[in-house]
């Protein structure tokens, strides 16, 4: 079944649709405001994803770009140093990345620094639901991946967190 927001994204003005999905996208509120201005916002979970991720889509790759370097990085400085968005700190928090050991924090590090070194962008993934030995799991398998390949997966993977946090708006409304 496909769920429905407590108040209609169609009868919001476009302040309160940016204020209530600006962060469905991290650090990307332009997403929302676009679609909110194509007059044609849906009124579910599933269509509304769809129709954001199709924003993304369509935009040009610098855009694309400025949406995955938007990411932090996972078990990175700014967790470390509580400046994640409350979305992404209870998504980080949601997989364990508070609780790391020394040597995964290391781990991390090490991941996040050549992962960005490699690709000029941070790793993304959606982490809800995953533990801390996946997500590294994750990190060595795609280290060796092509330039393309990356940028595509990390972007289908912020859609994923996109649709994960349109359903946690949702239930929570």
């Amino acid at each position: 079944m496909n769920m429905l927001f407590a108040q209609d994204p169609r009868q919001m003005d476009e302040d309160c649709f940016v204020a209530t999905f600006g962060g469905v996208y991290e650090n990307s509120p332009w997403i929302a405001r676009q679609l909110w201005r194509q007059k044609n916002v849906p009124a579910d979970v599933e269509t509304l994803a769809g129709a954001l991720a199709e924003i993304v889509d369509k935009s040009d790759e610098k855009k694309r770009l400025a949406l995955i370097k938007a990411h932090p990085d996972l078990a990175g400085r700014a967790a470390l140093a509580g400046t994640l968005t409350e979305e992404s700190r209870h998504e980080q928090t949601s997989a364990g990345l508070d609780h790391c050991t020394s040597t995964e924090l290391e781990q991390f590090q090490d991941f996040n620094e050549r992962y960005k070194a490699r690709f000029g962008f941070p790793f993304v993934m959606a982490v809800k639901g995953a533990d801390r030995q996946r997500i590294l799991a994750a990190f060595s398998a795609r280290i060796g991946n092509e330039q393309e390949t990356e940028l595509n997966r990390a972007v289908r993977e912020i859609h994923k967190i996109a649709r994960l946090r349109l359903e946690e708006i949702a239930r929570n409304a």
